[in-house]
């Protein structure tokens, strides 16, 4: 049987917990037990099942990018000169080592991936672009710096 025909439905307060959790991870269980109605007990047994099933898959805290000095923020569109799974291959393995790559999805449509890159300041940049431009087969690439954030992933929407 498959993990995923394993898995029931989530009901309301399942989804009640996941929405409390994804705005604080680090709520007590008594905290969270009230906020979605239930005794303490049940709702820990709940938020474990949730662990369990792969709902929740860890917690994490959100750092300041302005104290940690690394508040330059660019989008970069990355073309490939071929699209074959070698130089995909290439590309995966070489990107997963520039650590100022905080983000990269291989997307559809006019460009091949799509890479978010976090700095401290211009010179930085500059640098990491080297490292981009020198994978092989990288053929063109466009930067987007971002000048202000508008909306921010404040996690997963749940309609309950």
């Amino acid at each position: 049987m498959s993990i995923s025909s394993r898995l029931r439905m989530l009901d309301r307060i399942d989804l009640a917990i996941l929405e409390v959790l994804q705005s604080n991870g680090r709520i007590s269980n008594v905290n969270l037990a009230k906020q979605v109605n239930l005794s303490p007990s049940p709702c820990l047994d709940r938020v474990k099942r949730l662990e369990q099933e792969g709902y929740i898959e860890g917690y994490c805290a959100k750092l300041s990018e302005a104290k940690l000095n690394q508040s330059l923020l660019a989008h970069v569109q990355v073309s490939l000169v071929s699209s074959n799974t070698a130089v995909f291959k290439v590309f995966r393995e070489r990107i997963l080592k520039i650590k100022q790559v905080v983000e990269c999805d291989m997307v559809a449509g006019g460009y091949d991936y799509l890479l978010k890159i976090r700095v401290s300041d211009m010179d930085e940049y500059r640098e990491v672009l080297g490292d981009l431009v020198d994978i092989p087969g990288v053929g063109t690439h466009h930067s987007y710096m971002v000048i202000e954030k508008i909306k921010q992933d404040s996690g997963l929407r749940l309609d309950n």
